[in-house]
């Protein structure tokens, strides 16, 4: 029986911490995303630090998707997500991203930031759907391809900042370098 697009339109998923046994499949659903994936040294490197956390969304036994994002005095920022190919368009992302929302206050963290390669649409578009907005360019940011990244951000409740005049000044300061 083959499911058609409306019956796979949300797949209900468990968001919990991320423990050392999910490693495996975190490491799979990293490798069917990523041209650049991180290695499994880069993950535990990155969990050892103490404002670095780890999550997974499960479905059943199976793990399927994850985030890795960092806590900082008045924002999150994501350093990796992703949603395992099969699972896509389910809404997991979503759910993930719901996730770390339910996690800013208006009085504490405001924002949650993240880059994302320039080369990767469907990432921009999956963020853009989240409303999280492109706010700058980083020039040349990934070490192994040199491409660009755009820093994505969201903004909670109605906090819309002074933001913007602080993206154009980092962007000069960019081009001058």
């Amino acid at each position: 029986m083959s499911m058609g697009r409306t019956d796979k339109e949300q797949l209900r998923v468990h968001i919990r911490w991320m423990i050392r046994r999910d490693m495996p499949e975190v490491l799979q659903a990293e490798q069917l995303s990523f041209e650049y994936p991180w290695t499994e040294e880069d993950f535990l490197r990155c969990l050892r630090q103490r404002n670095c956390i780890g999550m997974v969304a499960e479905q059943g036994e199976k793990v399927v998707g994850f985030m890795i994002y960092e806590l900082h005095k008045s924002k999150l920022h994501i350093l990796n997500f992703a949603v395992h190919p099969g699972y896509r368009r389910q809404s997991v992302g979503a759910q993930m991203v719901g996730k770390l929302v339910s996690k800013l206050s208006s009085h504490r963290r405001t924002r949650i930031t993240l880059e994302v390669r320039e080369t990767n649409l469907a990432a921009q578009l999956f963020f853009a759907r989240q409303d999280f907005r492109a706010v700058r360019v980083l020039r040349s940011f990934y070490e192994d391809s040199g491409e660009d990244a755009f820093l994505m951000q969201y903004r909670f409740g109605d906090d819309t900042g002074d933001d913007f005049e602080e993206s154009v000044n980092r962007i000069a300061q960019f081009e001058e370098n």
